[in-house]
Formats: structure tokens, C-alpha cells, sequence
């Protein structure tokens, strides 16, 4: 006979492939199995900030979690009125200012310049050219890399807040 055990869940959501990856990856070095809170993460496939949230709080109406977050790019159709929306359907936004991939490059320490295109170019090189699979991001974004990060970072730092279970690290 098994003995069940209260889990938390939570929703991660990310706008697209490459923002999928890198959350399955901090899943494995936060959440393992067995650690207490059960994550799912799913890919809205882009389209912007505002698909992102809808898209989400569809999936929220089906299935109950303790806790939902999205990560999304704020340059396409971001707004005060969309963080609002968010939080009244008690989704927690981890924003990537302006994107996904000057959020990586300023964790690992510099200065993100350029339009989206110039910075996935920039960024590629530390993913091994492909930033959609996952086991890609742990050589540069190891624990020590994400906890130095969640300094600077408030969307990681709420990230792995999310992921932290008592007496789990």
C-alpha cells in the first residue's frame, strides 16, 4: 500500500520553445522528483505576451494548480493592463525584459545590445546552437550561475523562489 503524500503544484508556462527548455532545465536542478511539489510545463508557441497570459488562463480553467507563472518577452503587446489581467487570474508573471535571450546573456554577466534577432545570434554560441533542448543550458546555467543570476534578475529570482520547497535546495 502506498502512502500518499500532499504535493504543492505549479504551472510554468513558457511563450515558446526555447523559454520551455530552460524551465524544464531549472525543474531538474530545483524540483526533482519526490521533492514535495509536482511542476508542469507547458509552451504557449509564442505570438506574444498577450497569448502568453490567455493562453494560460485556458489551461487554469481545466485543471487546478497552487501556483501558475508564465515567462514571457516584453516586447511584443506587454502593457500594465496585461500585468493587471494576469493578476487577476492569479497569474504570476516572470517578465524577460525585453526578451528571453537578453535575460540569458545578462545572467551570464553581460550587456545584452541589438534587436531579438542580434541577440539570439549572441546567445547561441552558449547553448550549443540549439536553445530548444533542454540538457543545452546546463554547462552555463548551473546552479551557481542562476543563484548569482536571481541577484539581478527579479523574473529569476521569483523563478526559482517558485521551485524552492522547505528543506529542499
Amino acid at each position: 500500500m502506498s502512502i500518499w503524500k500532499a504535493r504543492r503544484t505549479l504551472l510554468l508556462v513558457g511563450e515558446g520553445y526555447h523559454e520551455e527548455a530552460f524551465l524544464n532545465h531549472v525543474k531538474q536542478l530545483y524540483a526533482p522528483r519526490g521533492c514535495g511539489l509536482s511542476v508542469t510545463i507547458k509552451n504557449a508557441k509564442g505570438k506574444g505576451a498577450k497569448h502568453v497570459v490567455e493562453w494560460t488562463a485556458r489551461q487554469i480553467v481545466n485543471a487546478a494548480y497552487d501556483t501558475v507563472a508564465v515567462m514571457l518577452d516584453t516586447d511584443t503587446d506587454w502593457s500594465q493592463a496585461l500585468a493587471n489581467q494576469a493578476k487577476k487570474k492569479k497569474i504570476q508573471v516572470l517578465a524577460s525584459d525585453p526578451c528571453f535571450d537578453a535575460l540569458m546573456l545578462r545572467i551570464l554577466g553581460m550587456q545584452p545590445v541589438g534587436d531579438a534577432k542580434a541577440l539570439k545570434k549572441q546567445l547561441a554560441p552558449y547553448l550549443g546552437n540549439n536553445p530548444t533542448e533542454r540538457q543545452n543550458y546546463s554547462e552555463h546555467f548551473g546552479k551557481a550561475c542562476l543563484e548569482a543570476g536571481r541577484k539581478q534578475e527579479l523574473s529569476i529570482d521569483t523563478l526559482l523562489s517558485l521551485l524552492v520547497v522547505a528543506g529542499h535546495v
